[in-house]
């Protein structure tokens, strides 16, 4: 998941920002700010990934408010005027969207911002990023026992409890890590150290019973050798 701030003094476009975050499956919006001032002490305090920033912004630029920063997540310039965008991008901008934004244009940059991302990301995680309606959980691997399709959302079922998130089991393989988890059957991904023991065409963890599919058999037996 990727953390986000809105940086922008002008509400109707605060608001067109929100709800493209909210629509975004990998983004969830942690701040939000009408001025560049109130981001600074707002920035201290929690940091973030990625920053939506306003560059025509009273008091304060958004160009100047990024070059201060000295922690500078990843940014994404949002305008009216085309006249600034070269200043933008010799600041290493991520891209610059011009107003008013479309959604796809959006979701351009923000494939870009992933891009960045995952070519800059050193360690590999031990932990994914749940999101939760507009709760952000921190799950570690080991606590994971499976996943489990569940209509147009899927069921993560940890050792205490269990988080119902709007995602596909197709991206949520893609964002594991394949050495611990593999997939059982078509509604279910597993934690191939969390397995007690398997019996016929199934495999118990914790207190269910996973159902393996003859098409991931043998791929399932391979890892639990």
């Amino acid at each position: 998941m990727i953390k986000c701030a809105i940086i922008d003094d002008e509400p109707l476009s605060r608001d067109i920002l929100r709800q493209f975050i909210e629509d975004h499956p990998d983004l969830i919006l942690t701040a939000e700010y009408k001025d560049a001032l109130e981001a600074i002490s707002g920035l201290e305090r929690q940091s973030v990934d990625l920053l939506l920033l306003d560059i025509n912004m009273p008091k304060l630029s958004g160009v100047n408010f990024y070059k201060s920063l000295q922690e500078k997540p990843l940014v994404i310039f949002t305008t009216a005027y085309p006249e600034f965008a070269l200043e933008g991008f010799e600041l290493d901008a991520v891209d610059y969207l011009m107003k008013p934004i479309a959604f796809d244009r959006f979701l351009q940059a923000i494939q870009k911002v992933k891009n960045r991302l995952k070519t800059t990301s050193e360690e590999t995680p031990e932990h994914i990023m749940l999101k939760v309606d507009k709760k952000l959980y921190r799950a570690a691997f080991d606590d994971i026992l499976y996943l489990e399709a569940f209509g147009d959302y899927a069921k993560v079922h940890l050792i205490n409890q269990v988080l119902i998130i709007t995602s596909t089991m197709k991206r949520l393989e893609a964002e594991l890590p394949s050495e611990l988890f593999v997939r059982t059957h078509k509604s279910y991904l597993i934690n191939i150290s969390k397995v007690e023991f398997i019996e016929g065409n199934q495999v118990k963890i914790g207190s269910g019973m996973i159902p393996i599919g003859l098409r991931y058999r043998e791929v399932v037996l391979g890892k639990l050798r």
